[in-house]
C-alpha cells in the first residue's frame, strides 16, 4: 500500500521515490515514542497533488486523524478559522529554511491550544515533497501572554487617573493579550429594598472589532442583576470564579439572549477582591469575559485572575488615597467647603480669566456675629454645629457657578460669577437670613447674625490681594455700623445698591401693609373643592389665603407669604387662618354639608410649635368640630428642614384624630424609609406631574407609582391642578379617587359655597 499512490499519484518518473517516502511515513508513524519524548510530530506535504501526511504525534497535536489527508484543509480542520489561511499558505508556498508559523487549534478536551509549525528541509524524503515538524507551544505562549499582560497592566496602572478609565483599559488588555472577544466590569451598587441591599450594573465594556457584539453589549448595559442572578450575580454572591463552557444552553443566561446571535460560546467570570488594612475583605465588582471559541477551564485567565483582582484593588486603594490627599489639601474638614488656600487659588484663576474676557466677578466676605459667646457658653461642639449648619445653608442659596469657602474660624467667602452679579443683592439677603435663622444644639436654640461685604473685580481690585482687601474692608464697615447687614463696595455697587434699596423699600412697604391687613379686613379666605372621583361630589375644601390691599389690588401669596415668614408675621397669619377656616367649616356643615372636611396649609414654624395641638383642640371645641373634619397640610420641603421638631407635633395631632396631608409629594427630598414612619393620612400629588400627564409618559408613570404607593400604605391620595378632561380620565385610570383643580371649580368664597350648600360639585360645572 503506497499512500501517495492511493491519493492519485500517477506512475512515472520518481515512482521509486514515492515508494520510499511511503515506507518512511509508515516508519515514522510507528516511531511515536521518539516523537513523544522530543515533544514534536512530523508532517509531509506533496505540492503537486496537495496531499498532506501526518505522523501520530503530529495528528494528536493538530487534533485530526494520523496518516494521509487529501488536502491541507482536511489535515488542518481543527485550526481556528482566523488562522487557517496563513497556516495553509505557509505550508504551500515555496520551500524555506527558516519558515515558522504559530497558530491556534481547538481541542474538544483541552480547548484552545497554540501550535508552532516549522519546515525542516533536512527531513525531505523525495522530490516535490516538503516536510517539517509541529510542536505544542501552549505553555510557552500562555506564559508569554501572561508576562506581556502583567507588564502592560503594571505600566498602565502606575499612571492611572480614575477607576473607570483604569477598568476599561485593563479589560482591553486582558482581551487583547489573552485572546478574549468581549469583556466587562460589573460594579456593585447600593440599592435599598433589594435582596442584600445591592445590585450589579455593567459599567465598563470592551469588544473585539472582528465580531459584532453591539447588541449583547447594549443588553448587558441595560441590566441590573441581583446577587445570585446569572453568572455575574452567582460569582459575586459566592466570591468564587465560574466557567461557562456552553453559553447558548446555560440557564444562567436567561437574562441575556443576544450572546447566541453574537456567536459567543464560552465565558469566565471572577470577583475583584482585596483586603484592607483592617483585614476586611471587600468585593467591589466582577469581571466577565467571553470568547467565540470553545475554551476550557485550564486556559490562562483563571491562573491570573487573582493577580488581576489584586492589581485592580491596589489601583483603587492608590486612587482613593490620592483623592483623600487632594480633598484634605482643598476642602475644609469641618464644613466640606473649600479651604482658604484652595479658594485663593480659585480666585486667582477667576481673576486671570476675567482679565482675558473682560468679565466681572464678585467676592463676598462673611463674618458671623456673636459666634464666640456660643463657644464660651456651650463649648466648641456647639460652635462646630453652627458652622456646619451655616455652611449647609450657604450652599443651598448659591447661584450656578458660585463657589463657597470657609477661610477659618467663623469667616466664610463666596466667589460669584459675572452672570449672577445682577441678583447679588438678593444673594446677600439670603446669606443674612441663613445666618440669622435659629440653630439647634442639644435642645438649645442658638442665634447669630452675619456681617457681609462685597467687592467686585476689576473695579475694587484687579489683583487677588487688592480684591481681598476691598471685600474685607466692606465687611468691617458693617461690623462697625451695627452688624447683621451687608455693604457693597462703592466702586462696584452703585447699580446693585440702587437695586437693593428699591427692593428693600418695596418689601418694607408690603410688610407694613401686611400688618394693617392682618389687623383689619384685608386678608380673606377662599376655598377650592376636593372632589371624589367616583361620585364627583365635594368631599373637602382647601383653605387658601388672599390679600386685597386698600387700593383694591390683589397681592399674590407667592409675594406676601415669604415676607410674612421673614418678618415673623407668619405665625400670626397662621393662627388667623386656622380660626377663620374652623369658623367657616362649622357654618358649611350646619348649612347641609355635614360630612365636609377642611384642608388647611400650615407654615413650617407652626408645625414646630408644641402649642399647635392645643390651639387646634380649642378651635374644635369652640366650633363643635370633630377632629376628623380637619386636615393640616405641610410640604415635603418643610418637613425635611426640621424633621426632628416637626414629626413629634405631627404625632400629637394624629393622636387627636386630626388628618395630616403631605403636600407637593414628589418634589421634595423625603426618602421612602422616612415616609413609611411619617404619621400622615394623605398625599397630594404635585401639580407639576399632572400638568403634562397626557403628553409625558414619565409623568404618568410617576403619578401611577405615587397613587399605588399611597394605596398600599393606606393613605388617601389627592391629585391637584386638574384642568382638562383628559387629565381627569388618566387619573381615574391610574386609580386616583380624590381630585382638585379648575376643571371642577376655581377657589370659591364662603358666600358662594353657602349658596351651593348640600349640592355636589361635578366636573361638568367647571368645563
Amino acid at each position: 500500500m503506497q499512500m501517495f499512490e492511493n491519493l492519485g499519484v500517477r506512475a512515472g518518473p520518481g515512482r521509486k521515490e514515492w515508494s520510499r517516502l511511503t515506507d518512511l511515513v509508515r516508519l515514522y508513524r510507528a516511531d511515536t515514542v521518539v516523537e513523544h519524548a522530543a515533544g514534536f510530530g512530523r508532517w509531509w506535504y506533496h505540492s503537486a497533488s496537495g496531499a498532506f501526511a501526518l505522523s501520530d504525534a503530529a495528528a494528536r497535536i493538530l487534533q485530526v486523524e494520523s496518516g494521509m489527508h487529501a488536502s491541507l484543509d482536511e489535515g488542518l480542520m481543527a485550526v481556528v478559522q482566523d488562522d487557517l489561511a496563513d497556516v495553509a499558505g505557509s505550508i504551500a508556498r515555496s520551500p524555506s529554511t527558516d519558515r515558522e508559523q504559530e497558530f491556534r487549534v481547538v481541542s474538544a478536551a483541552e480547548g484552545v491550544r497554540w501550535v508552532r509549525l516549522q519546515e525542516v528541509p533536512e527531513l525531505r524524503t523525495a522530490d516535490g515533497v516538503r516536510s517539517g515538524i509541529v510542536r505544542d507551544v501552549s505553555a510557552l505562549k500562555m506564559a508569554a501572554m501572561r508576562e506581556g499582560l502583567g507588564f502592560a497592566m503594571t505600566q498602565y496602572l502606575v499612571g492611572a487617573q480614575t477607576p473607570e478609565e483604569t477598568r476599561q483599559h485593563v479589560i482591553a488588555l486582558i482581551c487583547q493579550h489573552l485572546g478574549w472577544d468581549w469583556g466587562a466590569y460589573w460594579a456593585v451598587q447600593d440599592s435599598r429594598g433589594t435582596e442584600g441591599g445591592h445590585l450589579l450594573r455593567c459599567e465598563s465594556v470592551w469588544q473585539a472589532s472582528a465580531h459584532d457584539t453591539a447588541e449583547f453589549t447594549a443588553e448587558s448595559c441595560a441590566l441590573l442583576l441581583r446577587p445570585g442572578q446569572g453568572l455575574v450575580g452567582m460569582v459575586w454572591c459566592t466570591g468564587a470564579p465560574a466557567w461557562v463552557e456552553d453559553v447558548a444552553n446555560n440557564l444562567a443566561y436567561a437574562q441575556r439572549t443576544e450572546q447566541r446571535a453574537c456567536g459567543l460560546r464560552s465565558g469566565y467570570a471572577f470577583p475583584v477582591t482585596y483586603v484592607d488594612a483592617d483585614g476586611q475583605r471587600h468585593m467591589p465588582g466582577v469581571l466577565e469575559f467571553y470568547s467565540v471559541l470553545e475554551r476550557q477551564p485550564d486556559a490562562q485567565l483563571p491562573r491570573i485572575s487573582q493577580t488581576i483582582g489584586a492589581m485592580l484593588a491596589q489601583m483603587s486603594q492608590r486612587l482613593e488615597h490620592q483623592a483623600q490627599v487632594l480633598r484634605l489639601a482643598q476642602v475644609d474638614d469641618l464644613t466640606g467647603l473649600f479651604n482658604r488656600s484652595h479658594f485663593h487659588a480659585c480666585l486667582a484663576r477667576a481673576c486671570e480669566a476675567g482679565a482675558c474676557s473682560s468679565e466681572n466677578l464678585g467676592l463676598v466676605y462673611i463674618d458671623l456675629d456673636r459666634f464666640k459667646p456660643i463657644n464660651d457658653a456651650y463649648g466648641h461642639e456647639a460652635g462646630n454645629a453652627v458652622l456646619r449648619e451655616f455652611a449647609r445653608r450657604l450652599l443651598a442659596c448659591l447661584p450656578a457657578g458660585a463657589v463657597a469657602a470657609r477661610l477659618g474660624g467663623d469667616e466664610f467667602a463666596l466667589l460669584v460669577p459675572a452672570d449672577a452679579l445682577g441678583q447679588v443683592a438678593n444673594l446677600l439677603e439670603q446669606v443674612l437670613q441663613a445666618a440669622s435663622a435659629p440653630f439647634q444644639f442639644e435642645g438649645h436654640e442658638l442665634t447669630v447674625s452675619a456681617s457681609v461685604g462685597l467687592a467686585s473685580f476689576p473695579e475694587d481690585g484687579d489683583t487677588v490681594a487688592a480684591l481681598l482687601q476691598s471685600a474685607d474692608a466692606a465687611m468691617y464697615r458693617v461690623k462697625n455700623s451695627g452688624r447683621n447687614a451687608f455693604h457693597i463696595s462703592t466702586a462696584a455697587g452703585a447699580g446693585a445698591m440702587v437695586q437693593q434699596q428699591t427692593a428693600l423699600v418695596q418689601r418694607l412697604a408690603l410688610e407694613s401693609d401686611l400688618h394693617h391687613a392682618l389687623a383689619g379686613e384685608g386678608l380673606y379666605l377662599v376655598y377650592q373643592p376636593i372632589v371624589d372621583a367616583a361620585s364627583e361630589g365635594v368631599q373637602a375644601l382647601e383653605a387658601l389665603i388672599r390679600w386685597r390691599r386698600s387700593d383694591g389690588s390683589l397681592v399674590s401669596p407667592e409675594t406676601f407669604i415669604p415676607i410674612a415668614e421673614q418678618s415673623h408675621l407668619i405665625v400670626k397669619i397662621g393662627r388667623w387662618v386656622l380660626a377663620r377656616a374652623c369658623r367657616d367649616l362649622a357654618q358649611l356643615r350646619a348649612a347641609g354639608w355635614e360630612q365636609l372636611r377642611m384642608h388647611i396649609n400650615m407654615a413650617a414654624s407652626e408645625f414646630t410649635s408644641d402649642q399647635l395641638p392645643q390651639a387646634l383642640q380649642d378651635h374644635m371645641e369652640a366650633w363643635q368640630l370633630p377632629p376628623e373634619a380637619l386636615c393640616l397640610e405641610l410640604t415635603e420641603g418643610m418637613l425635611m428642614q426640621r424633621p426632628d421638631q416637626v414629626i413629634p407635633v405631627m404625632r400629637a395631632l394624629r393622636r387627636q384624630g386630626v388628618g395630616i396631608s403631605l403636600d407637593d409629594f414628589g418634589m421634595g427630598h423625603s426618602s421612602l424609609a422616612l415616609l413609611r414612619t411619617l404619621p400622615i393620612s394623605s398625599l397630594k400629588v404635585d401639580r407639576s406631574f399632572v400638568r403634562e400627564l397626557s403628553t409625558q409618559r414619565n409623568d404618568y408613570a410617576i403619578v401611577k407609582t405615587i397613587i399605588d404607593l399611597g394605596q398600599l400604605m393606606g393613605l388617601e391620595v389627592i391629585a391637584e391642578g386638574i384642568e382638562t378632561v383628559q387629565q381627569h380620565e388618566l387619573l381615574v385610570q391610574a386609580g386616583c379617587m380624590h381630585m382638585q383643580g379648575y376643571l371642577f371649580d376655581r377657589p370659591l368664597t364662603l358666600d358662594v359655597l353657602l349658596a351651593r350648600a348640600g349640592a355636589p360639585c361635578r366636573p361638568e360645572e367647571g368645563r
